[in-house]
């Protein structure tokens, strides 16, 4: 009865992740392979472009998933105390993450284009005197990115906030009250301690996200222009196994790099914000 999993698991992951292991020991020239021991690491030192992808990675991180969550609590903060159409707008913060990413990129694509809708009604409004490059200047190609990630994401972990709210008994609320605690109190000294599960739940898969960053450069930036501004690990990889040089050992070796370097946040995330007995 258990066969049919065991020989998808097998399969699917395990021979895989398996196989990557001889894998990242041999060059790849088409099809023929030639053992070269830890050569393929030994390239990754010297290649300029990842270590100036996985910066890339590392800039989104630091940036982008702050503001996401903060977005993300305070809506969630203000969904809770709305008792009318609190389905409606739930839904309609979360359909992003839901959308087609053809259809979420084309839509961004002509908002931020140079004669986009966006940089009209800033010219309309007198804000800006000539438009924005938001997808030909390397640094507003990145905000860019961060902008449609926001976009995307912050109403997928506001729900996972909502949801970790109002499991939050409200006679320690009223309780808070009676001591004199206000609103600011009672979310900053009761709702973020008692959230901080949740809060953990999304930093790590949102860093795990952010690190596995490949669709938004690949078809907002046009593979991670201008010039490589917005080129992310999960990209580079990408393009050095199915476009550039068909070297699949090389791109397993910088994907061992990636799980290693997510791992280890993940794990700094678990000791720094797990539940202390």
């Amino acid at each position: 009865m258990i066969a049919p999993a065991i020989i998808l698991y097998t399969s699917f992951n395990l021979y895989p992740i398996l196989s990557s292991l001889n894998m990242v020991t041999r060059k790849w020239q088409g099809m023929r392979t030639t053992y070269i021991g830890l050569g393929n690491f030994a390239r990754m030192l010297n290649d300029k472009i990842f270590w100036q992808s996985l910066g890339h990675n590392f800039l989104f991180m630091g940036i982008q998933i702050p503001i996401m969550i903060m977005l993300a609590l305070v809506l969630a903060a203000i969904l809770n105390q709305v008792r009318r159409g609190r389905g409606t707008l739930r839904t309609i913060f979360f359909l992003p993450c839901v959308t087609s990413l053809v259809a979420y990129s084309v839509l961004f694509r002509m908002l931020f284009q140079t004669n986009g809708l966006l940089n009209n009604l800033l010219m309309k409004l007198e804000l800006i005197q000539s438009p924005i490059g938001w997808l030909n200047d390397p640094g507003w190609a990145r905000a860019t990115i961060m902008i449609a990630l926001t976009w995307r994401w912050t109403g997928y972990n506001m729900v996972f906030f909502i949801v970790g709210m109002q499991n939050i008994s409200n006679e320690i609320f009223e309780a808070a009250e009676v001591d004199g605690a206000n609103k600011r109190q009672q979310f900053f000294r009761i709702t973020m301690p008692l959230l901080r599960p949740v809060i953990l739940f999304s930093l790590v898969t949102s860093i795990s996200g952010t690190m596995q960053l490949l669709d938004e450069p690949n078809v907002l930036t046009w593979e991670g222009g201008p010039a490589n501004a917005t080129m992310t690990a999960a990209l580079y990889i990408y393009r050095q196994a199915f476009v550039l040089n068909s070297d699949f050992g090389y791109a397993a070796a910088l994907s061992y790099i990636v799980v290693i370097i997510t791992a280890g946040f993940a794990f700094t995330q678990m000791k720094l914000l797990g539940r202390r007995d």
